[in-house]
């Protein structure tokens, strides 16, 4: 029989062991393969406030603006927006407004838009005084940068993030506004946009703009931004390749020759057709996976790509996070085959 000191021995070294193997394949569910970095899916890009709907105001035909209070908030500067989680679940971005010095409410506006994908429909006829949001943000990726001049080209609805820029410019700056729209009556804060033109900066169009001569003489250095229906902007980032712009609507997330994607964490491989996206092949697979505004704007979808080249078709991540990550929410594969950390 076995003497009792070597019994001990040998069952120790036994539960080491054991112990060390659970820690191995707890860093690496694929050991031996090496551990990967903790995936990016799912993890929120701010964190998410509840704000109470305090004033609900018509601004224009068609036009609606809401005042969301709150405690403390996170400051933010000119040309900023926000995520609205919507009653149904729907997330929206609509650009902040209002004054950046208070702390105590964000301000927002947002047109009905009839044939849309039901987010202003449901601002419109769902969100009353009284009701409470979840908003995530403030971020902003169309900030007012220093400039000897500026040209602004506002259509419609796309007024809300240029109106703090115009209020936040320093005395004396060298500025001009095109504003365009249906009819005067449908574009929102008319009134106050003529007035900090007062002198002959701003020019108002209630139609078609005529880009040609209104934007004939911009001044050397100055900085173009542009924020309206994608038409507008099109038609402006013709004449102006550097211009800024600032978009609400996603580009098409499918189109394009069909690839693969390999999911390196969970072993499989999955086919990605021409008209569909890499989020629905994926939730086919894992249906967990975690997704929000399906328009690249909200960050939920992003998951690390381990290899391959990334088409982003995305309104959010920075060149860095381009990097090494996508949303699979719109954006396609370049080659024909990727590897997420999925």
């Amino acid at each position: 029989m076995p003497k009792p000191l070597t019994v001990a021995v040998v069952a120790g070294a036994a539960l080491i062991t054991r112990r060390a193997l659970r820690r191995r394949v707890q860093a690496s569910p694929l050991w031996p393969l090496p551990a990967l970095d903790p995936p990016t899916s799912g993890r929120p890009r701010s964190r998410a406030l509840r704000l109470r709907v305090a004033a609900r105001e018509t601004v224009a035909d068609g036009v609606v603006q809401l005042r969301l209070e709150g405690r403390d908030l996170p400051r933010w500067e000119p040309g900023a927006h926000v995520d609205l989680v919507l009653p149904s679940g729907l997330v929206r971005q609509y650009s902040l407004c209002g004054d950046p010095a208070d702390t105590s409410s964000y301000t927002v506006a947002t047109r009905l838009v009839e044939g849309g994908r039901g987010g202003s429909r449901e601002v419109h006829e769902q969100v009353g005084v009284g009701a409470e949001l979840e908003v995530r943000g403030p971020r902003n990726r169309f900030p007012l940068v220093e400039a000897p001049a500026y040209v602004f080209v506002a259509g419609g609805i796309g007024i809300t993030p240029v109106l703090p820029m115009l209020r936040a410019l320093p005395e004396g700056a060298d500025w001009r506004l095109l504003y365009a729209g249906r009819t005067r009556e449908s574009m929102p804060f008319l009134a106050e946009v003529e007035e900090l033109g007062d002198g002959g900066l701003v020019t108002v169009v209630a139609g078609l703009p005529d880009l040609d001569g209104e934007l004939a003489d911009v001044p050397e250095g100055a900085v173009v931004y542009c924020c309206g229906p994608e038409g507008l902007m099109a038609a402006v980032a013709e004449r102006f390749p550097e211009v800024r712009l600032e978009r609400f609507a996603p580009r098409a997330s499918s189109g394009g020759e069909a690839f693969e994607v390999e999911l390196r964490r969970s072993g499989r491989t999955l086919t990605v057709p021409a008209g569909s996206t890499v989020l629905a092949a994926v939730r086919a697979e894992l249906p967990n996976t975690l997704y929000s505004c399906e328009q690249g704007f909200c960050g939920t979808c992003q998951q690390r790509v381990l290899e391959g080249e990334v088409e982003h078709r995305d309104e959010l991540l920075t060149d860095a996070e381009r990097a090494d990550s996508m949303l699979i929410c719109v954006s396609r594969a370049r080659s024909e085959r990727l590897v997420l950390d999925l």
